[in-house]
């Protein structure tokens, strides 16, 4: 796919589908044409989808090192259990910001009382990486309710910003690096504009068309910025976008299934301390997802 959208775009990356055990996620991050923007290192968007009456998602308990996991809804909700003892329940709009560090396991679930009805599911899951002095800290998990989320509402545009700062509003959300993540929706004909303040900036758009200097934008493919150059953004029909980057990360990152760490050797271990059963377990679960072979 070319990448002359707009001269302000430097790529556009398309998603691949993959299959998390019976649930499709279009995959968006890592790519081979750009593993980063800013801090993040990987990006899922999960549906749209319709799960059945009875049926769920459950994504069985898995290990993480080296990174934060972010898991932001639009439609549906998940229980997160992890090994640092948390149980809560994420719904659309709400953040679950799970800084893993040197170790933490986790699963997240379609909570019981919510399949016998089923219903729509959909939101992104992101790996924000952590700055080298920071890759070994201690886990913790973080939740935000959506009321404590800054919403900047103007003429047809309504930004909630998840992460960072943006519009002149900062998120409650500590973050260890400098990052910015915000959820976006236009109504048909409003515009945002997006400044250069952040190095690395990328749009992900999911639903509806933008029109950005003369040029459309579909949903669908992750559109990368370019560094140093302002935009603004109008919506063609009703928009609903993540805006997401920062700074570029201090130095490359190894990925490797759940692990991400500045150091090969280290991703090596955390396989065989999950292996050998040496993370935290998940108190309530009993469960578990082996890891692979490493090839």
């Amino acid at each position: 796919m070319s990448d002359l959208v707009h001269p302000s775009v430097e790529l556009q990356i398309v998603p691949r589908v993959r299959d998390l055990g019976g649930f499709q996620v279009q995959r968006v991050l890592p790519s081979s044409r750009r593993k980063m923007v800013g801090p993040f290192i990987f990006l899922d968007q999960m549906g749209p989808a319709i799960l059945q009456p009875g049926e769920g998602v459950d994504v069985r308990p898995h290990p993480h090192i080296g990174l934060a996991t972010v898991t932001y809804l639009s439609a549906g909700e998940f229980l997160h259990r992890d090994s640092v003892g948390s149980v809560v329940t994420i719904r659309p709009g709400d953040v679950n910001w799970m800084t893993a560090g040197k170790g933490i396991a986790h699963s997240e679930r379609t909570p019981g009382c919510a399949r016998p009805a089923g219903g729509p599911i959909s939101g992104v899951q992101l790996w924000v990486a952590l700055p080298k002095a920071h890759e070994e800290t201690d886990p913790v998990f973080a939740h935000h309710d959506r009321a404590t989320l800054p919403m900047v509402e103007d003429a047809g545009a309504q930004v909630r910003v998840v992460a960072g700062s943006f519009l002149g509003v900062q998120s409650p959300v500590r973050v260890l690096w400098e990052t910015l993540l915000a959820d976006v929706t236009l109504a048909a004909g409003a515009a945002l504009p997006i400044s250069a303040h952040h190095d690395e900036r990328a749009i992900f758009l999911t639903h509806g068309q933008l029109e950005m200097g003369g040029q459309i934008l579909n949903a669908g493919p992750l559109y990368v910025l370019k560094p140093g150059v302002a935009v603004d953004v109008r919506a063609v029909t009703p928009a609903t976008f993540v805006l997401l980057g920062g700074e570029p990360m201090d130095g490359p990152r190894h990925i490797w299934w759940n692990f991400v760490s500045s150091s090969e050797e280290r991703i090596e271990q955390a396989r065989a301390d999950w292996q050998a059963g040496r993370f935290r377990p998940i108190p309530g679960e009993t469960e578990r997802i082996d890891a692979p072979e490493r090839g």
